[in-house]
C-alpha cells in the first residue's frame, strides 16, 4: 500500500481554510490526520451536506489496511488492529497488542474472581509508563453453558476489562454474551462448522468475533469472508499456533501471509487484526516452568509477527515482564523520543538546603537520574530542561541545552523561592558550557558527575549547602 500524502488527503477535504478544526490551512489539517494527530470530526464543516461525498472519500482513505476492532467499553476498552504498514520503521504501530490471561469455568467462582483481580492488578512501572495486562479470556473447560455462564457472571463482577468469550459451541457463547452484553467481549470462535450459528450471536449482541482455521490460510480466508457476508464487520483472524516443538515456524509464516494479504495486496478478507493463542504450550505440560517458558517463547515471536491480541495462561513476573518490555518497545513511536514534561521534579522531601540538579527531559534519562536519588536517599530537586526528548550527549551535540532553554525552565519552576543556596549541579558531559550557564542564570554551576549513580559519592566531596 501506498504512503499517503498530504495531498493526496486533502483532495478529500472542504479546502476552504476555515480554522475551526484549530488548524491554519487544511494542508496542515491532512498532515495531521495522516499522522492521527486528529481525526475527521475534528473537521466541522465535513458534516455539511455539501462535503458530504468528500466526508465518505475521506473516511474511506484513511480507513488502514488492517481494521480497527474494539474490544470491551468504557475507558478500559481497547483497540485490536489499525494498523497501517508492516514494519514499525516505515511509519509506526499504533494500537498495542492486546494481552488476555485465561480463567476457565471448571474454577469456582471466588478462584476465578481472585485470578481476575490478579491479572487486573498486575502491573510494573517502567520509564513513567505503567505496563499493564489487558483483558480476560473465559474458556468453556465443562462445556455445560450454565457454568461458563456463572464463570463470565464471575469474571464481569470482578473486573472492567475486555473479555473473551472461548468455545466453539454457540449456544454456551450466547449465553456468555448475554450475560457480559454491556463489555462487548470478543467471541472465540467461528470455524467453518458453526460459523453461521456464531455470526448469529455476534450480529445480536454486537460483538466482534473470531474466525478461526489453523493451518490453512485459503480456508481462514474464505471463512472471513463468509462471516462478512453474513453482515458482521469486526472480525478477528486465528491461523493457529504452533508450539515450539510443533511447527512455530509454520505459525510464523501463516501471520506474515496474512498481515501482507492485508497491507500489500489489501484482499479484504485478510484485512483484520490477528489473535494468537500462545497457552498451547500448556497442553499436556509436565512442568510449569517449561511451560511457561515456552509459552513466553511463543508469545514473544507472536508479538514480533503482528498479533494484535494474544491469549495467555502464566501471569509469573518472570514470564510477563519480558513481553511487557518488548512489547513497550515495539509499539513506541520510532518518529518521537520518549520523554517527560520539562518542569521541576522533587525526589523525597526536600528543602531550603537540599540540591538542585540539571537534566534532560529524556524519559530514560530523568528516570534514572531520579531512582539513582531515590536509592541513595537524597532529598533533591531536578531541573528538566526541554531538549525535545533528547538524552544528554545527544542534546549537547544538538545544541539543545542552551542558556536561554535553562532560563525558561528556571523562570517556570520557580526554584529560585525554594532554595536559600544559588548551586546548581550539571551532568559533567554539559562541562563545556558551565560559563555560559553561570552568566544566564547568576548561579554557581558546579560539574557534576557523568553517571548519576556517582551522585551521592560526588555530594559527599562536594557539599551543596
Amino acid at each position: 500500500m501506498a504512503r499517503l500524502s498530504p495531498m493526496d488527503v486533502y483532495k478529500a477535504l472542504p479546502g476552504i481554510n476555515c480554522k475551526k478544526c484549530g488548524v491554519d490551512t487544511c494542508m496542515a489539517f491532512a498532515s495531521k490526520l495522516i499522522e492521527r494527530e486528529m481525526t475527521p470530526a475534528d473537521c466541522p464543516p465535513l458534516d455539511e451536506a455539501q462535503y458530504s461525498t468528500k466526508k465518505t472519500a475521506l473516511l474511506k482513505l484513511l480507513s488502514p489496511p488492517v481494521r480497527e476492532v474494539v474490544v470491551g467499553s468504557g475507558e478500559k476498552a481497547i483497540k485490536l488492529g489499525g494498523e497501517e504498514v508492516i514494519y514499525r520503521h516505515e511509519l509506526t504501530y499504533f494500537n498495542q497488542t492486546g494481552l488476555f490471561y485465561d480463567v476457565d469455568d471448571s474454577l469456582p467462582a471466588d478462584e476465578i474472581k481472585k485470578r481476575v483481580s490478579a491479572i487486573e492488578d498486575f502491573g510494573v512501572d517502567k520509564i513513567g509508563r505503567k505496563l499493564k495486562l489487558d483483558g480476560v479470556a473465559i474458556r468453556c473447560k465443562t462445556g455445560d453453558a450454565a457454568s461458563f455462564g456463572e464463570a463470565v457472571l464471575a469474571a464481569t463482577e470482578a473486573t472492567e476489562l475486555p473479555l473473551i468469550l472461548c468455545s466453539y459451541d454457540p449456544e454456551v457463547l450466547e449465553v456468555g454474551a448475554e450475560i457480559a452484553l454491556d463489555k462487548r467481549p470478543l467471541l472465540f470462535a467461528a470455524t467453518p462448522d458453526n460459523w453461521e450459528k456464531i455470526a448469529d450471536v455476534a450480529l445480536k449482541n454486537n460483538c466482534p468475533v473470531v474466525a478461526s482455521l489453523p493451518g490453512d490460510v485459503e480456508g481462514l480466508l474464505k471463512l472471513s469472508r463468509n462471516i462478512r457476508s453474513a453482515g458482521v464487520s469486526d472480525i478477528v483472524l486465528d491461523i493457529g499456533t504452533n508450539t515450539v516443538g510443533d511447527g512455530l515456524a509454520e505459525t510464523i509464516n501463516n501471520l506474515v501471509i496474512l498481515r501482507r494479504l492485508a497491507v500489500e495486496e489489501e484482499l479484504a478478507e485478510a484485512m483484520y487484526p490477528i489473535l494468537g493463542v500462545p497457552m498451547v504450550a500448556w497442553i499436556g505440560a509436565e512442568s510449569e516452568v517449561d511451560a511457561g517458558f515456552e509459552e513466553a517463547t511463543i508469545a514473544a515471536s507472536q508479538l514480533l509477527r503482528f498479533c494484535d491480541a494474544l491469549i495467555i495462561h502464566s501471569t509469573e513476573m518472570w514470564q510477563n515482564m519480558p513481553l511487557l518490555n518488548l512489547r513497550l518497545n515495539i509499539y513506541t513511536d520510532p518518529r518521537v523520543p520518549v520523554s517527560v514534561e520539562s518542569k521541576l521534579y522533587v525526589v523525597g522531601t526536600p528543602d531550603e538546603k537540599s540540591p538542585v540538579f540539571l537534566t534532560t527531559n529524556f524519559a530514560l534519562t530523568y528516570f534514572t537520574v531520579a531512582s539513582d536519588l531515590e536509592a541513595a536517599k537524597i532529598p533533591a530537586y531536578i531541573l528538566v530542561a526541554d531538549t525535545e526528548g533528547l538524552a544528554v550527549e545527544v542534546s549537547m551535540a544538538g545544541k539543545k541545552i542552551t542558556p536561554e532553554v535553562i532560563q525558561d525552565i528556571f523562570s517556570k519552576s520557580g526554584i529560585e523561592d525554594l532554595v536559600k543556596h544559588r548551586k546548581l549541579v550539571i551532568p559533567g558531559v554539559t562541562a563545556r558550557i558551565k560559563g555560559e550557564l553561570e552568566d544566564a542564570t547568576g548561579w554557581e554551576i558546579i560539574v557534576g558527575p557523568k553517571d548519576s549513580s556517582m551522585i551521592p559519592g560526588f555530594l559527599q566531596k562536594t557539599p551543596i549547602a
